[in-house]
């Protein structure tokens, strides 16, 4: 499973935060046979007082193990399944877009969008609902319009898209505007 540096480094640092590895949880988790993730969630909270950052990092890891290896091909394959499929083509266009700028552009899908990074993310591709793709952009202090719509959270602007056709070069101008800026 890929694992982004983030989440590698909350791994890196359950011993000293919870005094117990990854491993040592699973261990813990397995012993007490819980099979929900909320339930696993109450115990680590609960009962080892766990933080909730730590305790969501060990119960979505514990399941995960026990789901198999999933790779970033798959969470990709699952967010455009279905009534979803048709925006494929979408995803694949600003995707090839963003790494047409350079090599140093990262692709980072995760189970709702798919990032994507240079030095920092400058874009987040999310399959919104079956009929739009939403485009999330890092653009600081780009002025919003009809079509670029200010956002909060982890991109400051937001871009429906519909069709293939939308990915123009007035989107794609702002893609690479964001790139620039990472």
């Amino acid at each position: 499973m890929d694992v982004d540096a983030a989440t590698q480094t909350m791994i890196d640092n359950l011993p000293t935060k919870t005094g117990r590895t990854l491993d040592e949880w699973f261990a813990v988790l397995d012993a007490a046979g819980l099979e929900k993730h909320g339930q696993q969630m109450a115990l680590l909270k609960g009962e080892h007082g766990m933080s909730h950052g730590f305790a969501n990092l060990v119960a979505l890891r514990h399941r995960a193990r026990d789901a198999g290896p999933v790779t970033g091909d798959d969470l990709v394959d699952a967010q455009y399944a279905g009534a979803k499929a048709a925006l494929r083509p979408i995803l694949d266009r600003l995707v090839a877009a963003a790494t047409s700028f350079g090599d140093d552009v990262e692709v980072a899908p995760k189970k709702t969008g798919v990032s994507l990074r240079r030095r920092k993310q400058f874009g987040l591709v999310e399959a919104a609902s079956a009929k739009r793709v939403q485009l999330g952009l890092n653009l600081a202090d780009a002025p919003a319009t009809d079509r670029l719509r200010a956002a909060g959270g982890m991109c400051t602007h937001r871009v429906d898209i519909a069709s293939v056709d939308e990915v123009d070069d007035e989107l794609l101008g702002w893609l690479r505007g964001a790139y620039e800026m990472a």
